[in-house]
């Protein structure tokens, strides 16, 4: 069965159309979708400032440096680019090693840019990076809890130029020259436990 979109869609609409045969169709969801890799999601910071301060031409020009940027980083890395939205990146790499050597040298490059870069056009991104089962839609999108757990961490925790991992990720890396802070956030009444690579 062929990873698809079209695949997944009909696979839907059978859980829809013989909900006694459920299970059996979610086993083959993931045994044709999923994966077990590493996710970075990357988010660019101060849309709004920008977008307000310049207009959206403006940030759309930012947001294309940053992808000139971080490509060659994320390539080199052994890194797939899954899709590209907005102001964020969704990344997939077989390992959280690569992953998180992807983000440093991201934040590196954004670092080296911004010296030349006028103050207010100057390129931050913070990063989010899960390890465990994904969904994998033919390199297009991607679903599952450490998917989320990224786009949480990318997206509404981390700060500018800051790198983040999970609990499954931080299991994983192995590189010895890399240090991380456990860090705890309350939401919604839940404990989020993660990792802040220093």
């Amino acid at each position: 069965m062929r990873n698809s979109r079209a695949t997944l869609d009909r696979l839907l609409d059978e859980m829809i159309e013989t909900p006694d045969r459920m299970a059996t169709l979610a086993e083959t969801i993931e045994q044709v979708f999923c994966e077990t890799r590493a996710v970075m999601v990357l988010d660019m910071s101060g849309f709004s400032r920008t977008t307000q301060r310049h207009g959206i031409a403006a940030f759309l020009l930012m947001v294309h440096q940053m992808k000139r940027l971080a490509m060659p980083e994320i390539e080199d890395k052994g890194g797939l680019l899954v899709k590209a939205e907005a102001d964020n990146l969704y990344c997939l790499f077989d390992t959280t090693d690569e992953a998180v050597r992807a983000a440093r040298a991201i934040v590196r490059q954004l670092k080296a840019a911004n010296l030349i870069l006028p103050e207010d056009r100057r390129l931050y991104a913070s990063i989010g990076i899960g390890y465990g089962a994904v969904l994998n839609i033919d390199d297009e999108d991607l679903f599952g809890d450490e998917m989320n757990l990224a786009c949480k961490l990318g997206e509404d925790i981390a700060a500018r130029s800051e790198i983040l991992l999970t609990e499954a990720a931080r299991a994983t890396l192995t590189l010895k020259t890399v240090e991380t802070r456990p860090e705890q956030l309350s939401i919604s009444g839940l404990a989020l436990n993660y990792h802040m690579v220093l």
